[in-house]
């Protein structure tokens, strides 16, 4: 099993930036592939950034020039850097976590509780 907590949301002005993280509790932190999503409302769950426990990291086409995922697997956190924001990053942002099995399915998947971002002058 493996917990997860956001962290860092909060009101921020367009062109700011902000810092989210995810600390999670459990075992085995750095076997697990973890990522960022997003959902505003009346719209679907949106994929943003993922990490392996390598370091290894994939962004959606929509972030992938402002924002930033990294991991500390010492500390078991995970963080989204958001730079230059815009009125459409308002939305919760959920960290989540899914063991890297290797190709072979696993249908874990983990979610934390979601935090708040608002953009807005």
């Amino acid at each position: 099993q493996l917990q997860l907590a956001e962290s860092g949301g909060g009101l921020v002005k367009p062109g700011g930036s902000l810092r989210l993280s995810c600390a999670a509790s459990g075992s085995f932190f750095s076997t697990y592939i973890m990522g960022w999503y997003r959902q505003a409302p009346g719209k679907e769950r949106e994929f943003l950034a993922s990490i392996l426990g390598s370091g290894k990291t994939t962004y959606a086409n929509a972030v992938k020039d402002r924002f930033t995922i990294s991991r500390d697997n010492a500390k078991k956190t995970v963080e989204l850097q958001m730079f230059n924001m815009r009125a459409e990053d308002t939305a919760v942002y959920y960290c989540h976590a899914r063991p890297d099995s290797g190709g072979r399915p696993d249908s874990r998947n983990y979610w934390g509780q979601g935090t708040q971002v608002t953009v807005s002058s």
